[in-house]
């Protein structure tokens, strides 16, 4: 079991980037790795390192301004190859959530497969989170899960987020899919007696 996501209220990492892919935000050289972990470390690696391996320190993971559990990405996240490495990197980074205007529809699933919620919001309620952000980068946003909504603390706007009700149970119940079947062995068991 994973830990259970209710409402998240954090600072936000902004990456005001649009059409960003899978090979950009884990390069494909790193993808030899079978377990999970170890992804975080090479997430943007391309943006975050140069050649030599020595920090960009104008890129935004490396800027100490800015920190939280929450990903404010341009439109498009995570489109191009289904590479699951992605949501990988994401998750083992810190990022409980990543809040986009659109998400690549695998890239998606792959981000809730991994306990990552990806929040799907306006083109106009995400331009005024970055402008919101970029004014003080401690601006927080409130990811309420249970009631499907994003709060800009900055300025009190939010907006409803869609969901797969499986999905959703199984980020609050802290569940993967053989984690739910195993909650409802019973029930399975039960049905196929039926048969």
């Amino acid at each position: 079991m994973k830990q259970k996501f209710n409402i998240i209220t954090s600072t936000c990492v902004p990456l005001p980037l649009e059409n960003v892919d899978t090979d950009q935000i884990i390069p494909a050289r790193f993808l030899k790795a079978t377990t999970k972990e170890g992804f975080g470390e090479n997430l943007f690696r391309d943006w975050r390192y140069d050649k030599q391996g020595n920090k960009i320190d104008s890129f935004v993971l490396n800027d100490p301004t800015y920190s939280g559990q929450v990903l404010v990405a341009g439109k498009n996240f995570g489109s191009g190859s289904s590479r699951e490495h992605a949501a990988w990197a994401i998750a083992d980074y810190g990022f409980r959530v990543v809040v986009s205007s659109f998400f690549a529809d695998i890239h998606k699933n792959n981000e809730l497969n991994n306990f990552v919620l990806p929040v799907v919001v306006s083109e106009p309620f995400l331009k005024e989170l970055f402008d919101s952000i970029a004014a003080d980068p401690k601006t927080e946003v409130v990811v309420n899960l249970p009631e499907q909504t994003i709060t800009n603390k900055a300025t009190g706007k939010s907006e409803t987020f869609e969901i797969n009700a499986y999905k959703k149970h199984c980020l609050m119940n802290g569940l993967d899919d053989i984690d739910f079947l195993v909650e409802n062995k019973d029930k399975i068991e039960a049905w196929e007696n039926k048969k």
